[in-house]
C-alpha cells in the first residue's frame, strides 16, 4: 500500500480573454438603455447654438407669422381650414414630417393649433429652430 500524499496540482482559471467580452457586453447594455428610455421628454426651443438639421424624406412646412396668420407651403390658410389642407399632403405621402416656423412672438396657443393638427392625424412635427449667432 502507497500511503504516502499525493500532491495534487494547482487548478487555475484564465480569465483574460473573457476581460474584453465582458467589456463589450456592459458597454452594449449602457448605450441601449440609455437609447430605449420611451419616458424622456424630448423639447425644442427657439433657439439653438448647436442645433442639428433634420431631413426627412417627405416634410411639409406650416408658418405662422407675427401676425398670427397660418401658411402651408406659402399658401395662406385659416387656423379652421389647416387640417383639411395638410390632409390633402398626407394622402400624397403617409409617413410625412411638418416642420413648423413660428415668429418669436407667437403666442403659445397658435402654435398649439399646428401640433393638435399633428396629433389627430398621427404625423411627426417639428419646430424649426434658428441657430445661435
Amino acid at each position: 500500500m502507497n500511503l504516502r500524499k499525493r500532491t495534487k496540482g494547482s487548478v487555475e482559471v484564465h480569465t483574460s480573454a473573457l476581460n474584453d467580452i465582458m467589456f463589450f457586453l456592459m458597454l452594449f447594455f449602457l448605450l441601449a438603455s440609455a437609447v430605449v428610455n420611451p419616458q424622456v421628454v424630448k423639447l425644442l426651443l427657439p433657439q439653438s447654438s448647436s442645433g442639428q438639421q433634420s431631413t426627412a424624406k417627405k416634410a411639409v412646412t406650416v408658418s405662422i407669422d407675427d401676425k398670427f396668420n397660418y401658411f402651408v407651403d406659402k399658401k395662406p390658410v385659416t387656423a379652421d381650414a389647416l387640417q383639411s389642407s395638410i390632409e390633402v399632403y398626407q394622402k400624397a405621402a403617409p409617413d410625412m414630417t411638418i416642420v413648423l416656423y413660428v415668429a418669436k412672438n407667437v403666442p403659445a396657443e397658435n402654435i398649439m393649433v399646428a401640433y393638435d393638427v399633428a396629433n389627430k392625424l398621427k404625423l411627426k412635427l417639428v419646430l424649426a429652430v434658428e441657430p445661435k449667432k
